[in-house]
């Protein structure tokens, strides 16, 4: 993450320099895993629900249990672990850095390449529906533990979900810069916690410990038939959280992450389990809430207030991930600009994003008030996650492959492994899709829909631009200074195609018939890597007549600030006086037209979007009082 306020941190983050591993170890704790670790407050309940069939007997608890088990090491740690977190991207994880990792690895395959982003996008736009569920499923399952409490307290379950969730969605304002710090010791308390209660009930019923052997796992789940789709449906619950391992290695690094799953996290997730599957043998009543049930009576409240700061850390981790998901995805090209504020002058990624916070508030307290239970959520939670893994595999599968040029068989074998594990999962999640599991999908097709149509909305729209704009060479070639008044200052005119003239500077010539003495064109580039370092930030291009072409780079994981990079041409010969240079805008307004490159109701859409989206001036960190926005009329 990126201190806004020096130049150094435009670079790459370089946090392993700078802290121990055990500090990052710890953070990793904190931010990665509270999204997986939350999982046994609901998991093993579901799993023993009536619409799945399972007999509540030793035989299945043990095979339900070796099930989970052999997930978490097949999926998260083989798959995850050891395999995806070798595919970074420049040191970042996650989705669209795959997306683009990938996409590069075939970028001499046009069809292809187009086919990946696509593909990876629709995987993003995912994320978002476990935005809303694992906030809502996560404090909901916490807040359940009022009924183990005492019944009489089962009304106010959902108003004291709503309450915490408000209250968290409030202070993203102010950042996680201050409370992040203390994710990490909460977190290890959890898991310690969990495995702790885990080994103690093994020790009542040590035939639990018989889950152990896969073979359990195999005989649970082919015993069951069509039935097994709606028990790894529910089984799934135990790995949602799983795609953060990659997402945040940008954040904390490889190794992190893998001492932090392998030394604590996978520990006490696989003690608890079998601790769950251990009292539900000695006292099957206990499967109205397996979890707080483990907890002798005068353990019940502190064990209720730190599943509830557990579930506000998970939930903290998956907003703080839509903020960076959408900041990448503007930065892709794939949404409008939108408000960006920096909440920290220290932490990496500290961002916040109004728009953003505020719409999911509204979809999660809806998701709350309508589900009104983590059981009945379930139903929800699960769709969208396993579709993401799947893309993650098929993504992997052209990294493996293309990029780092692994024999034919390995990357096939690995990925049909993986492919395979993947489909069972996604079927099992796909027999809920009535029940609440239409939610997330529906809300990520729509998201696509946006995305698409933004990207595509945009090529149209250079596409105008080019074929009825003036070129830039023979514009300069014709002209002739001494005709026009020369103002002594500096003028930059930000345009997206640096070979055509500006509307700005043509609208600038036209009413108030002036030239600048230094005509700076500049174009923004963003490309699909993360970082671009402080070196590679510019290219400078002089061209007659005081005309000069700038193109500043970005990676999608970098903070625009135009005013600082051009701090940097003058090494190039180029010198732009702050105090000295006003900033002229284009603002396009789209006009739809029959014919184009879009169905009708998507340029209109795109046109909407582009109305609405964010200004120039603040996403790119212009001096508001040096800024000239002129309008022109693009018609696409």
């Amino acid at each position: 993450m990126q201190n806004p306020d020096t130049a150094a941190t435009d670079a790459a983050p370089r946090t392993t320099g700078q802290q121990g591993m055990a500090a990052l170890t710890l953070a990793a704790i904190g931010v990665v895993y509270g999204d997986i670790g939350t999982s046994p407050l609901y998991t093993v309940k579901e799993i023993f629900a009536p619409h799945t069939g399972v007999p509540l007997d030793a035989p299945h608890l043990i095979g339900a249990v070796s099930t989970i088990f052999w997930a978490l090491m097949l999926v998260v740690t083989l798959k995850y672990v050891i395999l995806i977190l070798r595919a970074d991207n420049h040191g970042e994880g996650g989705g669209l850095a795959l997306t683009a990792l990938a996409a590069r690895a075939v970028e001499h395959r046009p069809a292809l390449r187009n086919a990946l982003l696509l593909l990876g996008v629709f995987g993003a736009t995912l994320f978002y529906g476990d935005s809303l569920i694992t906030p809502a499923i996560s404090v909901l399952g916490a807040m359940e533990g009022l009924e183990v409490v005492t019944p009489a307290l089962k009304p106010w379950v959902v108003p004291a979900t709503v309450a915490i969730l408000i209250g968290l969605f409030l202070m993203q304002r102010f950042g996680t810069a201050v409370v992040g710090r203390f994710f990490g010791p909460i977190i290890v308390l959890w898991f310690t916690v969990l495995g702790a209660v885990g080994a103690w009930h093994i020790a009542q019923e040590p035939a639990i410990l018989a889950a152990l052997n896969p073979l359990h796992a195999w005989e649970f789940l082919s015993g069951r038939g069509w039935h097994v789709f709606a028990a790894v449906g529910a089984i799934v619950l135990a790995l949602t959280g799983a795609e953060a391992l990659y997402a945040d290695m940008g954040h904390f690094g490889r190794k992190p992450i893998q001492i932090a799953w392998t030394g604590l996290v996978l520990p006490g997730l696989a003690l608890n389990y079998l601790g769950q599957g251990a009292l539900l043998m000695g006292d099957p009543s206990a499967i109205q809430n397996p979890f707080y049930r483990q907890f002798p009576e005068a353990w019940l409240l502190p064990a209720l207030v730190l599943a509830t700061l557990a579930a506000i850390i998970a939930s903290q981790a998956v907003i703080s991930g839509a903020y960076s998901l959408t900041k990448q995805a503007i930065q892709l090209g794939f949404l409008p600009r939108m408000r960006v504020r920096y909440t920290s002058a220290r932490e990496m990624g500290q961002i916040y994003m109004p728009g953003v916070n505020w719409a999911l508030l509204a979809g999660v307290l809806a998701v709350v008030l309508f589900f009104r239970s983590s059981s009945a959520l379930a139903s929800a939670y699960g769709i969208a996650v396993t579709l993401t893994m799947m893309i993650t595999t098929v993504l992997t599968y052209f990294v493996v492959r293309e990029g780092w040029r692994m024999p034919a068989p390995v990357a096939i074998g690995a990925t049909a492994f993986f492919l395979f594990i993947d489909a069972l999962l996604v079927a099992g999640c796909a027999i809920k899709f009535l029940d609440g599991g239409w939610f997330p999908l529906t809300l990520g097709l729509l998201l696509f829909v946006l995305m698409s149509t933004w990207r595509r909305g945009r090529e149209l729209l250079m596409e105008s631009i080019r074929r009825d704009g003036l070129g830039l060479q023979d514009f300069i070639a014709q002209l002739d200074p001494r005709s026009v008044n020369r103002a002594e200052r500096t003028a930059v005119y930000a345009v997206a195609d640096p070979d055509t003239v500006p509307q700005a500077l043509l609208h600038n010539l036209k009413h108030n018939q002036v030239l600048h003495v230094r005509n700076v064109i500049l174009t923004v580039r963003f490309h699909d890597v993360p970082w671009i370092p402080m070196e590679r930030r510019v290219d400078v291009q002089a061209l007659d007549h005081g005309f000069w072409r700038v193109q500043v780079n970005y990676g999608f994981m970098n903070t625009p600030d135009i005013p600082k990079a051009l701090e940097l041409t003058a090494s190039h010969g180029l010198a732009v006086p702050m105090f000295e240079t006003s900033y002229f805008l284009s603002r396009e307004t789209v006009v739809p037209s029959h014919g184009g490159g879009m169905a009708g109701w998507r340029e209109k859409l795109f046109a909407t979007m582009s109305q609405n989206a964010g200004g120039v001036v603040e996403f790119f960190r212009l001096p508001g009082n040096a800024v000239v926005e002129l309008g022109t009329r693009v018609p696409i």
